[in-house]
């Protein structure tokens, strides 16, 4: 009796934080507090992000560097700076529907180009075996149809969204599998706590 009492956080004086869940086919509505987070969040990365993409450039050694550098910085200055202005329009200038709607699908789609970008380097840098030639392009495709699925099921199919941004995270991360085994034996005394 007392245990729900005490875990219905909408009785609490933290409620003004938070709504109401909404149901599956519906957009979150954030409170006050949340937009100000949200808006002051993404924004203060962008600046770290410009810096540290710029320092990635400049210490690139050769061209596959430099290409990497520009996709993974072009990335992750795009998040940011898109994310930024979507939660400061959804936010201060809600009036305009038809923008924060095309925004927030943007905001969406900026998001498997992210995760593409990130593991440019990783797979344009290394030797991971005959996966990774392969999985560098497969990872694009699949940013392109992650895009493809917001532009015509924003907002409908959640769980499918959510899906669809776990297998893009996690399925380029395949091609260690079929690393040479010198190189993985190595990698992992890398990253091994022990001396």
């Amino acid at each position: 009796m007392f245990a729900p009492r005490l875990l219905d956080f909408q009785k609490t004086k933290y409620a003004r934080f938070m709504n109401h869940r909404v149901p599956a086919h519906k957009r979150y509505q954030p409170t006050e507090y949340e937009h100000a987070a949200n808006c002051a969040t993404h924004a203060l990365w962008i600046i770290p992000s410009i810096l540290g993409s710029s320092n990635l450039y400049l210490l690139s050694d050769d061209d596959w560097e430099t290409i990497s550098a520009w996709i993974y910085g072009l990335g992750l200055c795009g998040l940011f700076v898109v994310s930024t202005v979507f939660h400061t329009i959804s936010w201060k200038k809600s009036h305009l529907r038809m923008v924060e709607h095309c925004l927030h699908m943007f905001d969406r789609m900026v998001i498997y180009f992210f995760i593409a970008a990130s593991y440019a380097p990783w797979l344009n840098l290394r030797e991971l075996g005959p996966w990774a030639s392969h999985m560098r392009w497969l990872v694009w495709i699949m940013a392109s149809v992650g895009t493809i699925y917001v532009f015509f099921f924003h907002e409908r199919y959640k769980l499918v969204e959510l899906l669809c941004y776990v297998i893009m995270g996690f399925f380029p991360a395949l091609v260690i599998l079929s690393m040479d085994t010198a190189f993985a034996l190595s990698l992992a005394r890398a990253f091994s706590p022990c001396p």
